[in-house]
């Protein structure tokens, strides 16, 4: 199956079973906002207490905090976003539409790279055990050429990029690579224009009185403004780190992709403050401490890659990404950036306060440096739905349409059955589910076949089944049925709560780490 089609069936299989709905879609819905359903905010929720946990439980030095949405407008001038937050812009004469130039260009360039993979999974398939990747890539007319225009057009976007970026260049590079639009299929383009990204509004009851201020497009500079504050009320001493979980806001011109790029999104961020001449051994080690977070969730290590950017922001000496393997190709989830010391020196210029961290070891006062980590949680639910979506066909004949999602993170751990709804059997789940109802969010289901009922737990990614059948009422032993394996196993009830605890826990991540 065509991978668009795989991602079509994911964005409608979060609709029908209650992860993901399109916002105010009773009026007809507003573009690139999104609700999560009753399944996918447990999802959401359990993926950031993963986060949370692994960041603020397993480190001494890392603390929480939660910032405000709004903030002092001086606040986004110094960290540069009045300024130059932007986004270069084009726009389709005929069909009306809104493009991000970078976009189109950057989807040129995959454009190259997907018939460079079509060629060497052609040969693949034709050579079989006998097929030299690496040699076929290295001698292939076909594939040397597309590898040729892959890497000219991608040396001058990255050059365009750095300088300024080259408005005239970029736009340029779209007429010489006869880049269409996607709705009309013409290349009457108009000229390249930068976008700022923030949502502002006005803040106070009067007219006179009131103050432009910004929805923050960021998580991180509510973090930097309060870091003295954390610092010297919980005596933290370098390197320590700060961890936030937040709404943010960016007006998108191209939001697209489903959920992975809207205009209102979550952010796990945090910052870590080290001493200066240190920040690229703590960048280092950040890259691998959050790989092996991710890696934790077993979907295969050949899913996750770094990308090192070749551009890098002004304020940062190092920057990658951990990409994941979405079903439209390598998407970023997580950025990992030394940013070194430009934020805190910034509002230390804008605020004229004085916010250095005084070292009582070294008897010095400086400004840190900072390591950033920071994951779209909406991406992270994305990447997840994406790796767990499976549609199998079984040994009878039937298919089933599952998702494998890691039990820890599943919206329901366990679903408790009735065999039939008689014979006392319904009485005897709905204390089984009473007992386990303080510890696990459980599910309770009577309707239907039970054949019926596996199928739907195994679409909302249940990975335990537990059915009460006649048996149950004379030994007081159930069937635990597993989802992945469908494999069913009689277990005592009173070991019931022992057998599944660790399974389904965020412990059972945490201990990977």
């Amino acid at each position: 199956m065509a991978q668009e089609d795989v991602f079509k069936k994911l964005v409608s299989h979060c609709k029908e079973y209650g992860f993901v709905f399109p916002s105010s879609e009773l009026y007809d819905g507003l573009g690139a906002v999104y609700d999560y359903g009753q399944n996918g905010v447990e999802l959401k929720n359990n993926i950031k207490q993963y986060w949370w946990q692994s960041m603020v439980m397993l480190h001494e030095n890392i603390v929480g905090l939660d910032s405000a949405i709004f903030m002092h407008p001086t606040i986004w001038k110094a960290s540069g976003h009045v300024d130059a937050f932007n986004d270069p812009l084009i726009d389709n004469r005929d069909s009306k539409k809104r493009y991000r130039a970078d976009v189109l260009i950057e989807d040129q360039i995959a454009k190259y790279e997907d018939k460079i993979n079509k060629e060497v999974a052609k040969a693949a398939k034709k050579y079989g055990d006998a097929f030299n990747e690496q040699e076929f890539r290295s001698t292939n007319a076909r594939v040397l050429e597309h590898q040729a225009k892959r890497d000219a057009l991608h040396q001058r976007y990255t050059e365009a990029m750095n300088a300024g970026p080259d408005l005239n260049e970029l736009r340029q590079i779209i007429l010489d690579e006869e880049i269409v639009c996607p709705i009309s299929g013409t290349k009457n383009w108009t000229e390249v224009r930068q976008f700022n990204l923030m949502f502002s509004t006005e803040m106070g009851s009067t007219a006179d009185g009131s103050m432009k201020v910004y929805l923050r497009p960021e998580t991180a500079q509510g973090i930097f403004v309060n870091y003295l504050n954390v610092q010297k009320t919980g005596r933290m001493k370098v390197p320590f780190g700060i961890a936030q979980i937040g709404k943010a806001f960016r007006n998108e011109i191209v939001a697209r992709q489903f959920i992975f790029r809207m205009r209102e999104f979550e952010q796990m961020e945090m910052q870590f403050f080290v001493k200066p001449g240190t920040e690229l051994e703590w960048f280092k080690t950040w890259k691998e401490t959050r790989l092996k977070w991710h890696e934790a969730l077993g979907f295969g290590d050949d899913h996750y890659r770094f990308h090192d950017h070749e551009k890098l922001a002004h304020y940062a000496n190092a920057a990658t990404d951990i990409e994941f393997l979405m079903p439209f190709g390598f998407k970023e989830v997580e950025g990992i950036h030394s940013r070194t010391n430009f934020d805190l020196s910034q509002h230390e210029k804008f605020s004229g306060k004085s916010i250095k961290y005084f070292d009582p070891e070294t008897n010095e006062s400086y400004t840190p440096y900072v390591i950033e980590t920071s994951i779209g949680v909406d991406r992270m639910f994305l990447s997840v739905m994406s790796a767990s979506y499976c549609e199998e066909k079984l040994e009878n004949g039937e298919s089933r349409v599952v998702l494998k999602l890691p039990a820890a993170l599943a919206p329901v751990k366990l679903a408790v059955m009735p065999l039939v709804k008689k014979d006392g059997l319904p009485e005897k789940a709905r204390e089984i589910m009473d007992g386990l109802k303080y510890r696990y969010n459980c599910q309770y289901d009577e309707k239907d076949s039970i054949g019926k009922r596996y199928r739907r737990q195994d679409a909302i990614g249940t990975p335990y089944c537990v059915t009460v059948d006649h048996q149950t009422l004379q030994d007081n032993t159930v069937t635990l049925r597993d989802r992945d394996t469908m494999s069913q196993e009689r277990v005592p009830m009173d070991k019931l709560e022992a057998i599944v605890a660790d399974r389904v826990s965020i412990t059972s991540l945490l201990k990977k780490l």
